[in-house]
């Protein structure tokens, strides 16, 4: 499947429609870091009435879950994920070979990550088949 990932200050699906703020940065200054996340999935004909798994994970630049602080003021490796699933229904009528949207958007607020490279990867069926990369600088 194909996808089409973007980061933005803010995002929003309403309706099968993307609808996007502060769109399309890559670096990030200061911290902690508040973002949206904004994915349009191409569904191929012959994947759609049928559910797919998806996840959107954060990674470091190799490829490591971002060290992050933890509740007591220490440090640790935490996941950063959205986790579910989705089926793209063919509406009657649609020609044979189409391809159907699947969008979805994710916000983020207050996320503590220390200057760096990171990566967001989307995964369908456990295959990645997006990665939007950027950088987090200090103020």
């Amino acid at each position: 499947m194909k996808t089409t990932l973007l980061l933005c200050d803010h995002a929003q699906e309403v309706a099968g429609k993307l609808y996007v703020l502060g769109g399309g940065w890559s670096i990030y200054r200061g911290a902690p870091v508040t973002m949206g996340l904004a994915v349009k999935i191409a569904v191929p004909w012959d994947a759609a009435n049928m559910p797919h798994d998806f996840a959107a994970r954060l990674v470091t630049e190799d490829g490591l879950d971002p060290v992050l602080p933890n509740a007591e003021g220490g440090t640790g490796a935490a996941r950063v994920e959205f986790q579910g699933r989705f089926e793209a229904g063919r509406p009657a009528g649609l020609a044979p070979g189409s391809e159907l949207d699947a969008p979805f958007a994710v916000n983020i607020a207050g996320l503590p990550l220390a200057p760096g490279r990171y990566e967001w990867q989307v995964e369908i069926d456990q295959t990645v088949v997006g990665r939007v990369p950027f950088t987090v600088m200090e103020s």
